[in-house]
């Protein structure tokens, strides 16, 4: 955690973003534990990411991640069943906005429902691949610019209903040996 504690959304928002950093530095690197690069990536991006002198990458770079993954389940890799998710979901203001949706195969799709992201990972007890949870972190500071909540106490957000829960959004992320940046699309199994 930082040296002191998370009280605004932007913090929150910030802070769970330079944890993705971290982690995604060292998933691409391939190592098995956090290092000091790792740590330094996470305190260099939270600091930047505060003071306004870095920002948060666009949607854009995300969005050529999603059309190069090509048609499968942006969860567990199936090319079965698929239909479009929306990580916010329609029941909470989600859009049908391209930023919004993903490939799901109807297994994930049903098991996610109407539950938020976080929620859902918290329920699987599986962290989701990281691009995923970029992706909904971007959507979440976008959503609360838009709706001017970044200067808000993380703790008014909880009582509001919103396509997204701030108190879930991670601090923490596990080891980078079990984690993933994408999912691959799964292997049919041989039918000869």
């Amino acid at each position: 955690m930082p040296k002191k504690p998370l009280e605004t959304v932007q913090e929150k928002i910030f802070y769970s973003y330079a944890n993705l950093a971290m982690a995604h530095s060292a998933v691409e690197k391939g190592h098995a534990n956090y290092g000091t690069f790792n740590y330094v990536i996470r305190a260099k991006l939270f600091k930047g990411l505060m003071t306004g002198s870095m920002n948060m990458r666009s949607i854009f770079d995300d969005e050529k991640i999603k059309l190069q993954s090509g048609q499968v389940c942006n969860y567990c890799g199936s090319n079965e069943r698929l239909a479009l998710d929306h990580i916010f979901p329609q029941k909470y203001g989600g859009l049908d906005d391209a930023e919004n949706l993903i490939f799901a195969c109807k297994s994930c799709n049903s098991s996610k429902g109407k539950k938020d992201l976080m929620e859902w990972m918290a329920y699987r007890g599986t962290f989701l691949p990281l691009m995923i949870i970029r992706r909904y972190l971007k959507l979440t500071f976008q959503y609360c610019k838009k709706h001017d909540l970044l200067d808000r106490k993380i703790e008014e957000l909880s009582s509001m209903e919103l396509p997204f829960k701030v108190d879930l959004l991670p601090t923490s992320f596990p080891k980078p040996d079990v984690l993933v940046l994408v999912v691959s699309a799964k292997e049919k199994p041989d039918q000869s």
